[in-house]
């Protein structure tokens, strides 16, 4: 479950939430009936729901790279890249999805987790990727080379574009880990395995150079 309360259909006010969820929950209420079309429970909605300006803040995020003169593929690529970077199965799972509904075949959006030793991509996909990377990864460390690709392939304005998006979708990759929402509602793998019985403490290292 999300980590905050939800907020159900009898509670919202906002007419903008309101006609959110009725395009993506019908006439349900998705916090006791909860599901999307695409497979997600949609708790990240019914949490956004909380605060009105931030539904519409987001939403109209959602809308702004609808209309713009970015090459959609290279729009998803970075996107996906960013929740594969960031570790959101929600963000990753979603735009293989669009990356799909563009067209592009599933080796390359396999490839999307493992670009760097990838072939199928092109000179200037491994530009956004690796831009991806730096800013997802590296907090906007970009290193001029790579810039340098970007630029003899994109205008200023497609940049301003790929560099908002992508950032835009980093964001709500970590908000939806921070949150728990969607597909991102999972226990951290990281966790210690227990030993066996009476070897609950014990320095390894010394073990091993005979110290212990």
């Amino acid at each position: 479950m999300p980590r905050l309360r939800q907020v159900p259909r009898d509670q919202v006010s906002d007419d903008l939430t309101l006609r959110m969820y009725s395009l993506l929950f019908g006439d349900r209420d998705p916090v006791a009936e909860p599901g999307t079309a695409t497979g997600t429970p949609g708790d990240w909605w019914t949490v956004f729901a909380l605060v009105p300006a931030v539904m519409k803040h987001a939403v109209e995020g959602f809308a702004l790279y609808r209309s713009r003169s970015l090459d959609p593929v290279l729009r998803e690529l970075g996107q996906t890249r960013a929740g594969w970077a960031r570790g959101s199965q929600f963000v990753y799972s979603q735009h293989c999805k669009s990356m799909r509904a563009l067209g592009v075949d599933d080796e390359r959006i396999e490839a999307v987790a493992r670009w760097t030793t990838a072939e199928c991509f092109s000179p200037l996909e491994r530009a956004v990727l690796a831009f991806t990377d730096a800013m997802v990864l590296q907090g906007g460390r970009v290193h001029d080379a790579d810039f340098a690709v970007l630029q003899a392939h994109l205008s200023d304005e497609e940049i301003l574009e790929l560099t908002y998006i992508t950032a835009m979708y980093e964001m709500h990759a970590t908000i939806s880990r921070a949150l728990r929402l969607e597909y991102d509602d999972r226990d951290d793998p990281i966790v210690e395995v227990a030993a066996p019985e009476g070897e609950a403490a014990r320095d390894i290292g010394a073990d091993i150079s005979g110290e212990g």
